[in-house]
């Protein structure tokens, strides 16, 4: 039996770790947390300094039971979870569940899965630090005691299942304040004037634009009248040398942040991919807010650039983190080995650790140098100038490897025009011909939705959050739905344009797509009434510097200034006294918004959540079993309560419609529980999500069914006279029998065409007679 029992939380992890290790080390995994909080009222004892009640999840028994068995045959238990805090609760929970001693437990972290690493990791062991328990800890107790009491308060006032959660409430407040800036937002529009100039050499062709714009047509219109005969002459020209510098290594929420620019990736999916990097040792710890680089990792960046690159490449940098409340000395996410400059892996890998290589190695690079050209262009006629920009790379630095996007990047900008285009060669005093002018109607733009990376980004400025809470947050209230991240169809909209051509003006109106959102997160309406219960009745929990003070108190926990139990302490007694009083005192939330009267039937119109979303009802409620009973129908994607018009409202109520007839069969379309679909013959079709209900033609409905039905031929296999309800289908895994409401598995060897009705019922008893399984994946909890 090894002397040494190493665990890890990960068996990804543990595999790469053995490698390194000799004969007396034996690395286990402990599949993530071993236990947690029980999930009844009384895991926290708020009345006896918060203690807690922990217990091992079924799905955790068989792994602790074999890590208890290997602990007592091991000399030294080496607990190596990861460094941050919730890797030292890990550790803790170990050494708590397994019942280790003090002096055969020693407790190691490194930021990277390298031989050296782990090496030199055994040689400086350490104690676990509880104040880094403690401050998760903190943080553990303090979001189950939000959760457990502000979801009952939910359920009651506004709708049962709900639930609420500290930082992601905060979440969801800044994407529903972002929303309503938006809903108010008006557009204004004002001319923008460019110019096409020639130098009079064949080919020296280059555009300049008017700095001013001009808030009316007619004073747009009155500017190119007087450029018809005007003389143009270059009365300025300045050229000066530029530098740009690299950005730092990545933390994880400026990874998040490039990697959906860049690579289109989730944030969850950046953190899942970035974990199997980590693990497999081809990156450093993925969970930090640190820019920092070690020496060790500036020398082989370093020996890296003057190798493949060369002498002039290299400028090296230390960065310092600006981040107030970062946690732990960690390093910023990096290759572990340089050299390699790519992987073996999947494309999502190699995408993700090229683009983290290329980071770290462009920070150590020399500046990119410009040499930056404003020529400014009188107008005779005129008292503007147009102005002129050009650049010019003179060395390219850190270019050649890497350049940082902008969420700006992301957004289409249609007053973008190249303003770094190459110049000709200019003089100042010189002559130039016009040979187009054109002013352009552009519009204000309303802020930009957020994408996942740039809430990440917001959160991180507020100081709400720290890398190991960003893609969870993200995902639960996208989960709870709360948000929704979804692509959205832009509308029409005219512009004009108005272009000088030698003496002319000509007039063109032309038309644009604007609002079109791709991977944009929206408010849902749920998400919007339970904000703002919120905001009215527990302002403290979404309130952005209240929260962004609990995290700096988690930081201070850790540090050892600060007792845990008193900080949860100041914050609980006022919190439960807010819960109380509103299940006492508040009304029911319901978003309900008047909308007016129909015009039909003169009753009044009003929107609001019901168990099933959000509708509009045509109607009072009905109080006597005689009176008539109101009409409802469900909001569409994309509509909301506090957008939705009386007019899109009243569209809702013509389905369903009948919308022909097929096979001598009436064709309706509607909406159910489960969506839009077509009735036809007693039988239900659902609609594919790309087809609007609204719009749905007779020869639309036809192929709708005409396709399901023949899909459902596909998926058959046999029948049985015996008993029709017994099918054998094709299924997404392979054949299966249907046996009433049981489907049950064909085993292997066995073909599915030559199966009798005898065997197909034999197979079926079984299957109703085996136990029903009920243990679930080990999976690591965020």
């Amino acid at each position: 039996m090894a002397k040494n029992l190493l665990i890890v939380e990960s068996p990804a992890k543990a595999k790469t770790i053995e490698g390194y290790l000799g004969k007396d080390f034996l690395v286990k995994s402990s599949y993530g947390h071993i236990r947690d909080l029980v999930k009844t009222d009384d895991a926290i004892d708020v009345n006896n300094n918060f203690i807690q009640k922990y217990e091992v999840p079924s799905d955790k028994k068989a792994v602790v039971a074999e890590l208890k068995k290997l602990a007592k045959e091991a000399e030294t238990v080496w607990l190596a979870s990861d460094e941050d805090r919730e890797g030292e609760a890990i550790s803790w929970h170990l050494f708590e569940t397994l019942g280790l001693k003090e002096d055969k437990t020693r407790r190691i972290v490194f930021h990277e899965i390298t031989k050296p690493a782990i090496l030199k990791a055994i040689e400086n062991p350490r104690k676990i630090d509880y104040n880094l328990v403690n401050a998760q800890q903190a943080r553990r107790v303090l979001d189950r005691l939000v959760g457990f009491e502000l979801s009952p308060v939910l359920w009651r006032k506004v709708k049962p299942s709900l639930s609420a959660g500290r930082v992601q409430s905060v979440a969801v407040r800044l994407i529903v304040d972002r929303e309503r800036e938006i809903n108010k937002f008006k557009a204004t529009a004002a001319f923008k004037v460019t110019a096409i100039f020639s130098t009079g050499k064949q080919k020296e062709l280059f555009r300049a634009e008017l700095p001013e714009r001009f808030n009316e047509e007619a004073a747009a219109s009155k500017f190119l009248e007087d450029c018809k005969n005007a003389l143009y002459q270059i009365v300025n020209l300045e050229t000066r040398p530029t530098k740009r510098s690299p950005a730092p290594p990545f933390t994880t929420s400026t990874l998040q942040q490039e990697a959906s620019r860049k690579l289109g990736y989730s944030v969850s999916r950046t953190m899942s991919i970035a974990q199997k990097l980590y693990e497999h040792g081809f990156i450093t710890y993925m969970r930090t807010d640190s820019v920092n680089l070690s020496d060790t990792a500036l020398n082989a960046s370093s020996a890296e650039i003057l190798s493949a690159y060369g002498e002039k490449y290299l400028q090296q940098r230390k960065f310092k983190t600006k981040s107030a409340g970062a946690q732990e000395a960690h390093e910023a996410i990096r290759p572990t080995y340089f050299e390699q400059h790519t992987i073996d892996g999947d494309a999502s890998e190699k995408r993700l650790y090229e683009l983290i290589w290329k980071r770290a190695i462009a920070s150590q690079m020399s500046e990119a140098q410009f040499e930056k050209t404003t020529a400014k262009i009188s107008i005779s006629s005129r008292s503007e100038n147009f102005v002129a920009n050009g650049e010019v790379m003179k060395f390219d630095g850190f270019l050649k490897v890497y350049m940082e996007s902008t969420d700006e990047d992301q957004e289409s900008n249609l007053d973008d025009d190249s303003p770094n285009a190459i110049l000709p060669p200019l003089s100042k005093g010189q002559d130039l011909q016009a040979q187009e002018i054109k002013a352009t109607e552009r519009f204000s733009r309303p802020p930009a939705r957020y994408t996942e990376a740039s809430l990440v980004k917001k959160l991180e400025e507020l100081g709400i959050g720290r890398p190991s809470t960003y893609a969870p947050t993200i995902s639960t209230v996208q989960n709870r739905g709360y948000v929704i991240k979804e692509e959205r169809e832009g509308k029409q909209r005219q512009f004009t344009v108005l272009t000088l051509n030698k003496s002319e003006i000509q007039k063109d109106v032309k038309t644009e797509i604007t609002g079109a959102e791709k991977g944009k997160l929206f408010p849902t309406d749920i998400g919007a009434v339970v904000n703002d219960f919120l905001v009215q009745h527990f302002n403290g929990i979404v309130d952005f510097h209240f929260t962004a003070n609990v995290e700096k108190e988690f930081d201070e926990i850790a540090h050892g200034l600060k007792e845990w139990t008193e900080m949860l302490k100041a914050f609980y007694s006022p919190f439960h006294q807010e819960v109380e009083t509103t299940i006492q005192t508040a009304e029911k939330a319901r978003g309900e918004r008047d909308l007016g009267i129909d015009p039909e039937s003169g009753k009044r119109m009003s929107v609001r959540i019901g168990r099933f979303g959000p509708f509009v009802q045509i109607g009072e409620n009905a109080e006597n079993e005689g009176d008539e009973k109101p009409r409802y129908a469900s909001l569409r994607s994309g509509q909301m309560i506090e957008t939705i018009t009386i007019e899109e409202a009243l569209e809702l109520f013509k389905l369903p419609k009948k919308v022909g007839s097929y096979e001598d069969k009436e064709m309706t379309v509607a909406i159910g529980r489960f969506g839009p679909y077509i009735r036809h013959n007693s039988a239900f079709y659902s609609l594919p999500k790309d087809i609007d209900p609204h719009s749905v033609t007779e020869e639309v409905a036809i192929q709708v069914i005409e396709d399901k039905r023949k899909k459902d031929i596909e998926k058959l296999i046999k029948t049985f006279e015996e008993d029709p309800n017994v099918k054998i289908l094709n299924g997404r895994w392979g054949p299966y029998i249907e046996y009433g409401k049981l489907n049950v598995k064909i085993p292997k060897g066995k073909e599915a065409a030559d199966l009798t009705y005898e065997e197909v019922k034999a197979l079926a008893e079984a299957a109703e007679k085996e136990p029903k399984k009920t243990g679930r994946k080990f999976t690591k909890k965020k």
